[in-house]
């Protein structure tokens, strides 16, 4: 995310990213598409709980979608995408502030 957010866009996407499970869904899409079910699986939690969670990060523009027959797969934003490109590293910038992701 090249430019430079508002305080008003950059504290609502922090927001969306403010939560463990939310964070720990972003970590899990930097490997690649997944759908609701893959991550729900991976994350040992409900797809219920989970839906929740990627509506927020895909309503703050951090996630894509598609459908595949009744699976929804979710992906990094390709915004999200160019920032992971530019920085070589598991982060997202914001342009005011960046979060890196580190390998377990």
């Amino acid at each position: 995310m090249k430019n430079i957010l508002s305080t008003n866009e950059c504290a609502r996407i922090l927001r969306a990213m403010g939560d463990e499970t939310r964070l720990l869904i972003l970590k899990s899409l930097f490997k690649g598409e997944k759908c609701g079910t893959e991550i729900a699986k991976e994350l040992n939690l409900t797809q219920p709980r989970i839906a929740h969670h990627l509506g927020i990060l895909k309503n703050a523009n951090l996630l894509d979608s598609s459908r595949e027959g009744q699976k929804v797969c979710y992906s990094l934003h390709p915004v999200v995408l160019v920032s992971l490109r530019e920085n070589d590293e598991m982060a997202i910038n914001l342009g005011c502030c960046k979060m890196t992701f580190k390998e377990p």
